[in-house]
């Protein structure tokens, strides 16, 4: 098929008023205007009028799990304080209670234009037929604690990659996500690190995310060390920052992807953009846990790939009249309001290309390019070339039409194989 819209964006190429891309086999075969396209290629044309074509988001953190939990838990005091609020509303929730909030966050992923997800799977019982029950992307990393449970690292990674190989590719990889460095020992970091490599598998870990796991690690102190120096042996504490202890304990790599990052010491920008890490902002749980400005500019200069997540919706503010849903819009407009200095376009390719190098994918999606996946999202744009990286970054709602491998997954405003 041919697709045309009024503007094109390709993101791996300028901007394009009246554009088409020309898709075969679930592949896009060619980009560019559409008198180019439509006379080199053949097919039924599908004319999307006044709107945007841009490749699908790429969501390089998110909870699905907690879907759920959206408003149920108040901004904490102190970062320890909401782990142990999340802690306790999980001990009352069902095994049915976390399918059905997985279901309605990737109904809200589609809604909203993300077409690949890196997802921490909590819950892996089930996992399976949750990843063949969406078009979406799920790239899923089983996340491993121990610290409550005492099991032994290898037992807990054997579990883990016996639960991944009934998963399959599906439309998504796999991986591991050892929870972060308080919630772990570095005997699990270490298994984690080696048999995810043997596998081909990438691994991501929530990693200096707050200022008490920054003191823990640092210092020694502060209300998460008060908190789990009689729960874990913290003999690995007082050694230098999260970052370094992920370092030491070879997570690290260009396979690794480290989420939040917001308190970092003074080399720790070097050392993740020396090995090659990639690092995933979430601005609305940033916004939610009030931490200190994001150092977007220091890793940036460093030369580190930095994308988008939106986390959970258990770490997301509800001042509004409605509650907040999975999109990467919001994060994005969110991150715009706190730091001026960034463009609209580079904004947008954190939610893009640079998720899709997170996760090894790119030039396959991310991008509108010739031989990339054909995941495509409209949206209505009636100003052509004119402010269109703007427009975008602060979109709300749901998207116009949303195409994963070259099928329509939401069309003329609802979900494919919705009740009308």
């Amino acid at each position: 098929m041919i697709l045309r819209s009024r503007t094109l964006l390709p993101l791996c190429g300028p901007p394009v008023e009246n554009g088409g891309i020309a898709i075969e086999h679930g592949r896009i075969v060619a980009v560019g205007p559409f008198h180019e396209v439509a006379a080199g290629n053949a097919g039924p044309v599908q004319d999307l009028g006044d709107a945007v074509l841009m490749p699908g988001l790429v969501n390089a953190h998110c909870h699905l799990d907690y879907t759920g939990m959206a408003g149920m838990i108040a901004r904490p005091r102190t970062f320890p304080d909401w782990i142990k609020s999340i802690l306790t509303l999980k001990s009352g929730w069902s095994d049915a209670d976390f399918e059905a909030s997985w279901h309605a966050g990737a109904r809200q992923l589609l809604e909203t234009g993300t077409t690949t997800v890196a997802n921490i799977e909590a819950f892996p019982k089930g996992l399976p037929e949750r990843r063949a029950a969406t078009p979406l992307r799920v790239h899923s990393f089983i996340e491993l604690t121990g610290v409550r449970s005492q099991r032994e690292p290898e037992s807990l990674v054997a579990d883990a990659v016996a639960a991944l190989a009934e998963c399959g590719r599906s439309r998504g990889t796999v991986g591991l996500s050892p929870h972060a460095p308080y919630s772990t020992v570095p005997q699990l970091l270490r298994a984690t690190a080696r048999v995810a490599r043997e596998h081909g598998w990438r691994i991501t870990t929530h990693l200096a995310e707050s200022l008490a796991e920054f003191e823990m690690f640092m210092f020694r102190r502060g209300p998460m060390f008060d908190w789990l120096h009689g729960q874990r042996p913290c003999d690995d504490c007082g050694r230098g920052s999260p970052v370094r202890h992920a370092s030491d304990h070879g997570l690290l790599g260009p396979d690794f992807l480290a989420v939040h990052a917001n308190y970092l010491w003074n080399d720790d920008d070097a050392l993740l953009a020396s090995s090659g890490s990639s690092v995933v902002h979430c601005p609305r749980s940033h916004d939610y846990f009030r931490h200190q400005r994001f150092p977007f500019s220091d890793l940036a200069k460093a030369g580190v790939n930095l994308c988008l997540g939106t986390d959970s919706l258990a770490s997301a503010r509800t001042d509004g009249a409605s509650p907040p849903t999975l999109s990467l819009f919001e994060d994005m407009a969110m991150f715009a309001s706190r730091d001026a200095t960034v463009s609209p376009e580079a904004i947008l390719r954190l939610a893009t290309g640079n998720g899709a190098r997170a996760l090894g994918l790119a030039g396959v999606v991310g991008e509108l390019s010739p031989g990339a996946l054909a995941d495509v999202i409209a949206l209505p744009h009636s100003a052509g070339l004119r402010d269109v990286f703007d427009g975008i970054i602060h979109h709300v709602g749901p998207v116009q039409a949303s195409m994963i491998g070259g099928e329509w997954v939401r069309k003329d405003g609802k979900n494919t194989g919705e009740a009308p």
